[in-house]
C-alpha cells in the first residue's frame, strides 16, 4: 500500500501550503493595519517605522522566494520567480529611498505590504481550491477500513490492515468493509459491492464464496481467507492506477508549461522595457516607471496558466473513478475525444457471455430436457453446463445414465433405460444419417434416439440491456460502432442487427483481432477496441486507445490505457462524454490564462496611458489572482456534471 501513503503524505502537504499561507495572511493582515494608519500622519522618524513594519511583512513573503528557487534550480522559471522579482525589487527599492537620499521620498511600503497581502490570500484560496477538487487516490483508500479482526486460534486480534498478509483469516461483521481481497471459509451475508461492479443491489455471499476489499458486510458474519492483500488486492490495483495517471500530462498541460516558461521571460523584458520608455524616452522619473515594471512582473504571474490544465485534470481523474473509469495516461483523453469507430469484442462485452436456453421444440418438451440433462450433468461443456441448469431451473428429475461417451466435437452419447441417446449438433446428427433442420443464428442441440430425431434445444449467448443503449448513445455521439467475434458470419449479423451495429467482423481469431482494428485506421482515423483484457493485449495495443473492460476483481493493470470496472458498455460513452467535457475545459481555462495576459500585461506597462489608465502593483496583485480563482472555479464545475 506503498503508494497510498504516499499520496495521502503528499494530500497532507497540500493542506500544510493552505494552513501555512492562511497563518501567514492573517500575520500580514494585522501588521497592514499600522502600515496604511501612517500614511496618514507625519513625524521626524517615520519612514524608519515603515520600513520596520514592511520589513516584517516582507519576512513573511520569504516564502514565495524558497519556491523561486526552487524552479531557477531545476530551470523551470515561473510564477514565483516573477512574484519574488515583484516583491523583492520593490522592497529593495523602496528601502533604498529610505536610506539613500538620492532616492529619498520614493517609498512605496504600502503598495508592496498590500501585494504581499494579496498575493498570500491568493495563493491560500488555490491551495484551498486544489483541495476541494478532491484527491482521487484519498477517495480510493476511504474504501478500506483501518483495521481489521484477524483470526489468531479461538482469540481476535486487532491488527492494521497494511499488517495483513496473505492466507491470514478474519473476520467481518455486520456493517464493516472487508479489508482484502480473498475466499469465505465460513459465514453467509449480503455484501454491497457496488464500488467494483457499480450495481447498487446487495449480492449474496456464501461458503466459498469470493469476496472483494472494501465491500460492505450488510448483514451476517464472514470468516475469511485472505489471498490478495496490499498492492495485490483490487483497491490495491486501482490506487496503482491512479499513482501510474498521476505521473502522466495531458498535452494540453505540456503547451500550459511552455506557456508559463515564455510568459516568465516575456513579463521580464517588458518589465525592464518598461523602465527603459518612462525614464529614459518619456523622460518621467525612476519613482513612476518602477512601481510601473513590478506591477508588469506581478500581473503576468502565470499562475492562472500553472492551475488551468492540473485543477481540470484531478478533478476529471476523480470524477472518472467515481464513475469506475480508470485512466492510466491523461494524455489519452484528448485521443477519447476524436474516436471516430469504437470496436467492441462480442463475447463478454457485448453479450453476458454465458449460454442460456432459449427455446425448446419437440413432442415431449419435458422428456427432451430430462434426458438431454441427465446426459449433459456427465459434460464439463459451457453449453451442455446451460442445459443442466435450465433442467434445474425447471425443477426435473435426472435420470440415471451409463455408458457415457464424449463425442469430441459434436456432442455426447449415453444409455437411459436401455435406450442410447445422443445429445449433439447437426454435424453429429448428419453422420448419424438422423434429420435435422437448423433454422436461425442461435446455437441448436439435437435429442435423438436411435431411429430419429426427438426435438430440438437451442440455446443463445444473450445481449445485454446496456448494449442496445451503448450503441444509441454512440450513435448519438457521431461515433461509428464495429464488433468483432470469433462465431460464424450467421450469429454475427444477426447480433450485429439487433444492436444496429455499422460493422461486424465474424470468425475471428483472438490472435488476429489488432489486424481488424488497422483496417479501420486509415486516414487517421481514430480506433477504440473494447475487450476484456484476457486476450485481446495485440488489439488493444493497436488501437488509438486501448479499453479494457469488467475487470471487476482482477484489475487489467498491464492491458489497455484506460480500464473500467464495471462490465457495462454504456461506460465506454460516458467515457467519451467525459473527455469531451474535459477538453472543452482545458480549452477555456488555456484560452482565459493567456489571453488575459494579452491585455493585463500592456495595461500593467502604461500602454493606456493617454486614457489615464494606469494600475499600481497591489491592483495588478487582484487581477492576477482573480484570473487564477476564474480558472479554478471554471474547472470546479466539472464536479457538477453527470456522465
Amino acid at each position: 500500500m506503498d503508494h497510498s501513503m504516499n499520496h495521502s503524505s503528499m494530500q497532507q502537504g497540500g493542506e500544510d501550503a493552505a494552513r501555512q499561507f492562511l497563518q501567514r495572511f492573517i500575520i500580514v493582515t494585522i501588521l497592514l493595519v499600522p502600515l496604511i494608519l501612517l500614511n496618514f500622519i507625519s513625524f521626524s522618524f517615520k519612514k524608519y517605522l515603515q520600513f520596520g513594519i514592511a520589513t516584517g511583512i516582507f519576512y513573511f513573503a520569504l516564502i514565495f522566494f524558497e519556491h523561486a528557487r526552487h524552479e531557477i534550480k531545476m530551470r523551470k522559471f515561473g510564477m514565483m520567480t516573477l512574484v519574488s522579482l515583484g516583491v523583492g525589487s520593490g522592497y529593495l527599492f523602496s528601502a533604498a529611498s529610505t536610506f539613500m537620499p538620492v532616492f529619498a521620498g520614493t517609498e512605496f511600503y504600502l503598495e508592496i505590504s498590500t501585494l504581499v497581502w494579496v498575493l498570500l490570500l491568493g495563493h491560500y484560496l488555490e491551495a484551498r481550491s486544489s483541495s476541494a477538487a478532491g484527491d482521487s487516490l484519498a477517495e480510493v483508500a476511504k474504501l478500506l477500513p483501518k483495521q481489521a479482526h484477524l483470526v489468531k486460534g479461538d482469540k481476535l486480534v486487532e491488527t492494521d490492515i497494511d499488517k495483513l498478509q496473505k492466507n491470514d483469516i478474519v473476520l467481518v461483521k455486520p456493517g464493516e468493509k472487508v479489508p482484502a481481497d480473498g475466499t469465505i471459509i465460513s459465514g453467509k451475508a449480503n455484501l454491497n459491492e457496488s464500488l467494483i461492479s457499480g450495481e447498487a443491489k446487495p449480492a449474496e455471499r456464501k461458503e466459498r464464496g469470493k469476496v472483494i476489499a472494501g465491500s460492505i458486510c450488510l448483514d451476517g458474519a464472514l470468516k475469511i481467507k485472505l489471498e490478495k492483500v496490499g498492492e495485490d488486492s483490487t483497491i490495491g490495483q486501482i490506487q496503482k492506477l491512479i499513482a501510474q495517471a498521476k505521473e502522466t500530462k495531458p498535452s494540453a498541460q505540456k503547451i500550459a508549461d511552455k506557456a508559463a516558461s515564455i510568459l516568465t521571460f516575456t513579463a521580464l523584458g517588458v518589465s525592464l522595457f518598461t523602465v527603459f520608455v518612462w525614464s529614459f524616452l518619456v523622460g518621467k522619473p525612476l519613482v513612476f516607471a518602477i512601481p510601473l515594471a513590478i506591477t508588469v512582473l506581478v500581473i503576468a504571474c502565470p499562475h492562472a496558466l500553472g492551475l488551468a490544465i492540473p485543477t481540470v485534470s484531478t478533478i476529471a481523474t476523480t470524477l472518472a473513478i467515481k464513475n469506475g473509469i480508470f485512466i492510466k495516461d491523461l494524455a489519452k483523453l484528448e485521443v477519447v475525444k476524436k474516436i471516430g469507430y469504437v470496436v467492441f469484442d462480442k463475447t463478454g462485452t457485448l453479450t453476458q457471455g454465458s449460454f442460456e436456453v432459449v427455446d425448446v421444440s419437440g413432442t415431449d418438451k419435458d422428456n427432451l430436457i430430462k434426458i438431454a440433462a441427465s446426459l449433459e450433468k456427465y459434460s464439463s461443456h459451457v453449453i451442455g453446463r446451460a442445459i443442466v441448469k435450465y433442467g434445474e431451473d425447471k425443477k426435473i428429475k435426472f435420470i440415471p445414465v451409463s455408458d457415457f461417451k464424449n463425442i469430441a466435437g459434436k456432442g455426447i452419447s449415453g444409455n437411459i433405460g436401455g435406450v442410447n441417446y445422443l445429445v449433439g449438433n447437426a454435424t453429429l446428427m448428419k453422420e448419424k444419417n438422423l434429420s435435422n433442420e437448423k433454422k436461425g443464428a442461435d446455437t441448436a442441440v439435437y435429442v435423438s434416439d436411435n431411429k430419429r430425431v426427438l426435438g430440438s434445444i437451442v440455446l443463445a449467448d444473450k445481449i445485454k440491456r446496456e448494449s442496445f443503449s451503448a450503441v444509441e448513445k454512440l450513435h448519438g455521439l457521431g461515433v461509428k460502432v464495429a464488433m468483432l467475434t470469433g462465431d460464424n458470419e450467421r450469429v454475427a449479423k444477426t447480433v450485429a442487427e439487433k444492436l444496429g451495429i455499422d460493422t461486424y467482423f465474424a470468425r475471428v481469431l483472438p490472435e488476429d483481432k489488432y489486424k481488424y482494428i488497422k483496417s479501420l485506421q486509415p486516414d487517421g482515423n481514430k480506433v477504440m477496441m473494447v475487450g476484456d483484457g484476457v486476450n485481446d493485449a495485440p488489439a488493444l495495443t493497436q488501437a488509438d486507445v486501448g479499453v479494457a473492460i469488467g475487470a471487476g476483481t482482477d484489475v487489467a493493470v498491464e492491458a489497455g490505457d484506460i480500464v473500467l470496472t464495471r462490465n457495462n458498455p454504456e461506460d465506454i460513452a460516458r467515457l467519451i462524454i467525459l473527455a469531451r467535457k474535459v477538453y472543452r475545459k482545458m480549452v477555456e481555462n488555456l484560452l482565459w490564462a493567456t489571453g488575459y495576459n494579452v491585455l493585463a500585461i500592456p495595461a500593467a506597462a502604461g500602454l493606456f496611458a493617454s486614457w489615464g489608465i494606469f494600475l499600481k502593483p497591489e491592483i495588478g496583485a487582484i487581477l492576477m489572482s482573480l484570473s487564477s480563482v476564474i480558472v479554478v472555479a471554471n474547472a470546479l464545475t466539472l464536479r457538477r456534471d453527470r456522465l
